[in-house]
């Protein structure tokens, strides 16, 4: 067990974390805390954390790419994902593993250098294939049960900041994917 930012962090995870390349993320409970906004104009409005999206900056400054993979399809996440400078944008998937092969292709990975952070049933097969799967602490009951990590903050309030946070450390990168000296 060592010390990490957000609490203790179990020595087995700390070691997938020093591995990961790539992180996967679902949005709906993941970027956002899962609620959707809807306007009487048929409107759709999320509110996202900007650690979140820090996260997602120092993690692709330090070489570790981001993708999405959602259920729903929304322009706010087209826009958003967009102006983070992700990549692959999976939208209204229902089978999630199918773009989680297609990603380990596009960035030459196995699934032990994967890691993915969920928070419903429709997130565990990719969860259960990956190197590192994460699920938010406010995530479903039985995807915590079979996480190898839950963080210490719920999905839309820094989960992603935390998980970014936990790879950046783990892979000696913290410091310099944010600008400190060494």
């Amino acid at each position: 067990m060592r010390e990490g930012l957000y609490g203790p962090i179990d020595d087995a995870i700390w070691n997938k974390a020093k591995d990961i390349k790539l992180l996967i993320c679902d949005v709906d409970g993941v970027f956002s805390d899962g609620r959707i906004y809807l306007g009487n104009q048929g409107e759709e409005l999320k509110a996202f954390h900007t650690r979140d999206g820090y996260g997602v900056k120092a993690l692709q400054g330090a070489g570790i790419a981001v993708a999405v993979i959602t259920g729903r399809k929304s322009q706010i996440v087209e826009n958003r994902m967009t102006a983070l400078g992700v990549a692959h944008i999976y939208q209204g998937v229902d089978n999630k593993f199918v773009p989680y092969e297609e990603l380990l292709g596009l960035y030459g990975v196995n699934g032990a250098e994967v890691a993915y952070i969920g928070d419903d049933m429709v997130d565990l097969p990719v969860m259960k294939a990956v190197g590192l799967g994460v699920c938010v602490a406010d995530g479903h009951p039985f995807v915590r049960q079979h996480a190898d990590m839950v963080t210490t903050l719920p999905g839309g309030h820094g989960a992603l900041r935390e998980l970014a946070d936990l790879l950046l450390m783990s892979q000696g990168k913290f410091d310099s994917a944010h600008g400190m000296s060494v």
